[in-house]
């Protein structure tokens, strides 16, 4: 039994279907009415576009190797090579080449989005006396701050943060969101410029390029979670909410469904492929100290405002745009909505005409600017690109696609709460998790927990079988 139908619990179910083979009963209970979490391609003025999860990381080999798994692999494209930008300080600017999430490896990398004083401030920093965290987390802002000043959090790793965790600087854990320079600092390297430069990788070789840093589908995401589903041929089982899970002398039973004619389902393993909400409250009673850390994992909401416009609409000749924290327009007065846009049409050499462009509306804590109509975030997001870029044009279509309470934060101690979750879980005969909360937000990071998850249920299965 799979509950969550979204990369990870379809990922799971392909991944049991594989190891348990085809006779093998495997049922994917959904609350939503439709497969995918945060994976979603809609229909944008003709043309397949991502509302959500829009591309996955191609360095790390999960989800290349799984789309190639599933027959997907002629349908992969990669960036056509623009670079993003930065609005910071009222001004907008390329992000910096050789930064680790926005931390500098040199001063001159950045000096062009800092003032004077804040690259003085970085070019000092090897001075300061080494940082020594003693095995501790910390928050990134105030460390960023302490070493840097204010300029290189506010301008550039918290903007970069916010465009992955929907997050704040100031709450997110070092450790979970930049485990390569905690690693270092752990090591001894004691300034965050040298950690920064021993993350960079080496200049490729001449006459050689770079491999793409990131991918996605010709078609859009969701052929991937459609085809897994294809593949691992589960029974699904949509809108239905899983509200009890509880152990009985031979398996585990579900009940789903309302509360006043709830449906029960029995089964011999369960991964719980949900969002921590969830997932604190379905342990609560089978494995209560995991139940009480996805309890302490906070989550964020956000909208996607999706907008084509006519073909010939001028863009700049950039990937996107992230902002800045109180960023606001040239009157000084009125506050941007949007916390980063993606030229996709720039982005992606597939997407063509017409001129599409996605709005990224909320960061954590933002719950009053999402309770605004879909009109109120359009007619915001439209302003935001008009003050950003000139963009004057009517959209021809939008799609304006919400996110409630699903992009976990990695706050401070988050490696700790995923231990707690894994070991404690892991004692349960079963029983296993997977999904965004726990190893990283992206869909490789998703892939690899759902593979872990399905090879600890399948290895309790077939024990049992054997037995």
């Amino acid at each position: 039994m799979v509950v969550g139908g979204g990369i990870s619990g379809l990922a799971t179910a392909h991944r049991l279907r594989l190891l348990l083979g085809p006779s093998a009963e495997i049922t994917v209970v959904e609350q939503s009415d439709r497969i995918g979490g945060k994976i979603r391609t809609v229909e944008l003025a003709g043309v397949s576009y991502d509302v959500g999860a829009e591309a996955f990381l191609h360095r790390r080999p999960e989800a290349t190797e799984l789309i190639t798994e599933v027959g997907l692999a002629d349908e992969i494209v990669h960036p056509v090579g623009f670079s993003a930008s930065v609005h910071a300080a009222g001004r907008t600017s390329p992000i910096p080449a050789h930064t680790m999430m926005g931390i500098p490896a040199s001063v001159e990398t950045v000096r062009p989005v800092l003032s004077s004083e804040g690259a003085l401030r970085v070019e000092m920093e090897p001075t300061l006396p080494p940082i020594d965290l003693r095995g501790a987390d910390v928050a990134v802002g105030p460390l960023m701050r302490e070493r840097f000043g204010p300029e290189v959090g506010d301008r550039l790793v918290g903007p970069l943060l916010g465009g992955v965790y929907a997050g704040r600087a100031d709450s997110l854990g070092l450790r979970a969101t930049l485990p390569q320079i905690a690693t270092l600092l752990d090591k001894g390297v004691g300034s965050l410029l040298a950690a920064a430069a021993m993350t960079m990788p080496a200049p490729p070789q001449p006459r050689a390029s770079r491999p793409p840093v990131f991918g996605t589908l010709r078609s859009g995401l969701s052929g991937l979670v459609n085809q897994l589903a294809a593949a691992a041929r589960p029974r699904m089982m949509l809108g239905r909410p899983v509200r009890v899970l509880s152990w009985r002398s031979d398996g585990w039973r579900l009940e789903i469904g309302s509360a006043a004619s709830p449906e029960y389902l029995d089964c011999d393993g369960v991964v719980l492929a949900v969002p921590a909400p969830a997932a604190r409250k379905l342990l609560s009673d089978i494995a209560p100290y995991a139940s009480a850390a996805y309890g302490k994992v906070d989550v964020a909401s956000m909208a996607v405002v999706a907008m084509a416009f006519p073909p010939g609409t001028a863009l700049p000749e950039r990937s996107g745009i992230l902002l800045a924290e109180k960023e606001r327009y040239s009157d000084r007065i009125t506050p941007f909505t949007a916390k980063a846009f993606t030229f996709s049409s720039r982005k992606w050499a597939h997407l063509g005409q017409p001129v599409l462009v996605r709005g990224s509306v909320g960061r954590f804590g933002e719950t009053a600017l999402l309770q605004r109509s879909d009109a109120d975030l359009v007619k915001a997001v439209r302003a935001d690109l008009r003050e950003l870029t000139g963009v004057t044009a009517e959209p021809i279509d939008y799609v304006v696609q919400r996110w409630g309470g699903g992009l976990p934060q990695y706050g401070v101690g988050h490696l700790d709460l995923v231990s707690t979750i894994e070991r404690t879980v892991g004692e349960v005969p079963g029983l296993a998790v997977a999904g965004a909360t726990l190893h990283g937000v992206g869909i490789p990071a998703c892939i690899a927990t759902a593979d872990a998850a399905a090879a600890r249920v399948a290895a309790h299965l077939l024990g049992r079988v054997r037995r």
